[in-house]
């Protein structure tokens, strides 16, 4: 018999004490080029941990075969299980099972008409069966401000690019 899943114990006021950055997780990723040494049209993508480890394609809709997992389809699955954990955390802070929420997360990938660069436009749809919207709006905005998906959306991620020695 294997133990229960459950949820982080994380809370929204006791998890940060100090003036600047804290990890509390880190990983890395590894992305490679294969046959066509392009990440997105023939990568692999390997975790430090070797838990994650995929082929990167492009998708059809882009000119690639689309036979594996590609970058916007990671990204719409790590949005859509942060904001659904951020969300589950402020329903129980009051009380309310957050068992039935879902999130669905669509990613667009398209080009900028400020400057022709690529940009993703995200769609996040939460359905909470039995919650009214007058309950969950407060909610959905709580859970906005504390994912970092979210946060990364609106305002920005601090980024450092470096050459490898």
């Amino acid at each position: 018999m294997t133990e229960p899943i459950r949820p982080p114990d994380l809370s929204t006021e006791n998890d940060f004490d100090g003036d600047s950055f804290a990890p509390l997780y880190t990983t890395t990723v590894i992305v490679t080029g294969g046959a066509a040494a392009h990440g997105r049209a023939s990568g692999r993508a390997r975790s430090d941990d070797g838990i994650l480890d995929l082929d990167l394609r492009l998708p059809a809709e882009l000119g690639g075969d689309g036979r594996g997992t590609n970058p916007e389809q990671l990204f719409a699955a790590g949005f859509a299980a942060c904001f659904h954990g951020a969300l589950s955390l402020v329903a129980r802070q009051t009380a309310l099972d957050p068992t039935a929420i879902s999130v669905e997360a669509t990613v667009a990938f398209g080009r900028s008409p400020q400057d022709g660069g690529y940009v993703l436009h995200i769609d996040l749809v939460v359905d909470w069966p039995g919650v009214t919207p007058d309950i969950a709006t407060p909610l959905l905005r709580r859970a906005d401000a504390l994912c970092p998906y979210a946060r990364m959306a609106w305002h920005g991620t601090p980024t450092t690019i470096t050459l490898a020695s």
